[in-house]
């Protein structure tokens, strides 16, 4: 923890999907030095098209915390985030920027290296790192010992999850995390780890071996915000020390120190299931087994309810992680 008091606290980020931009939306409007580490496992949609076509990371994800992140107007933001409607064809489906991202990818020579001139050109308020610079596959080992590769298939099946690791698709070199990643991490205050899918979204950062090490080795204040539904095939009956457990077990070590836990109630009327299927059920509070795995918690409201759906207030987790920090 940083005592000088004239020196921005450093917080990272690690996750992915549409939870990770909407913490660091709110953290933004904090005096924090902001490292947001991005998962580059997914292969759904626009990413996944432009993934295999162009063999360039998946740029969905990384597009949408650089837009969180960004001083730009919000017409430009806007424009890079428009999405071209179903019968333009050939660009159906796809974000222009998604395309400026693989763009700059084949200019910079390199995925890393691209981001970090989107950065600059979007004035990004932070750091945005992917979590590797070479192709990674999500492989996924169920209870019944099968096992499925890539994200979307480990998502679309109706199996228990046993554990996930990461490979390289286009070579046999373990994945990993450039430099400037890893010590990000080893210099943090604070590292926060979601929200977002625990299985596809948080895991597959922490499965690169040298993000893993760094975890381990680093002397920062580690916190879990856990996901205030369960996730339907991934997390089904799950309580917050469920989730803490999974992680411990991925790193083989207790390494999360502080987990966010909602305590808001939800109406069981509330969810539309026909557009948010993927929810489940409230997370379950487990004082005991969070304590058995010396994991402390932060039990209060952290609820946006939006559209019939369930997300977290941005604004609430940020200030409640502020108060951790100080």
């Amino acid at each position: 923890m940083t005592n000088n008091i004239n020196k921005q606290p450093k917080i990272v980020v690690i996750g992915g999907g549409t939870g990770l931009p909407v913490v660091l939306k709110s953290l933004k409007k904090h005096n924090v030095d902001i490292t947001a580490i991005v998962t580059v496992a997914d292969d759904g949609g626009s990413s996944g098209i432009i993934r295999n076509y162009m063999n360039v990371l998946p740029p969905g994800d990384i597009r949408n915390v650089l837009v969180s992140l960004s001083n730009l107007s919000q017409l430009e933001l806007d424009i890079f985030q428009y999405r071209f409607q179903s019968e333009d064809q050939f660009f159906a489906g796809h974000a222009i920027g998604n395309l400026i991202i693989a763009a700059l990818s084949e200019m910079q020579q390199g995925f890393f290296d691209g981001v970090q001139t989107l950065t600059k050109l979007m004035r990004v308020q932070g750091h945005v790192f992917p979590a590797s610079d070479s192709m990674v596959e999500l492989h996924a080992q169920f209870e019944d010992e099968t096992e499925a590769v890539g994200e979307t298939t480990v998502t679309a099946t109706p199996k228990k999850i046993n554990k996930v690791w990461v490979e390289s698709k286009n070579s046999n070199e373990k994945p990993k995390a450039v430099d400037s990643v890893i010590k990000s991490i080893l210099e943090a205050d604070q590292i926060v780890l979601g929200p977002g899918s625990l299985f596809t979204s948080i895991l597959p950062n922490l499965m690169i071996e040298n993000i893993a090490d760094a975890l381990r080795k680093t002397k920062a204040q580690i916190i879990y915000i856990c996901n205030i539904m369960t996730q339907s095939g991934e997390t089904d009956d799950f309580t917050d020390a469920d989730h803490v457990r999974v992680l411990n077990q991925h790193l083989k070590e207790n390494f999360v120190d502080i987990v966010l836990v909602n305590n808001q109630n939800i109406s069981k009327n509330y969810i539309n299931n026909q557009n948010w299927k993927h929810y489940s059920k409230p997370v379950i509070h487990d004082e005991e087994k969070l304590k058995e795995q010396d994991c402390d918690f932060v039990l209060t409201n952290f609820v946006n309810l939006t559209d019939k759906g369930i997300y977290h207030d941005g604004d609430l987790v940020a200030k409640e992680l502020m108060k951790l920090l100080k």
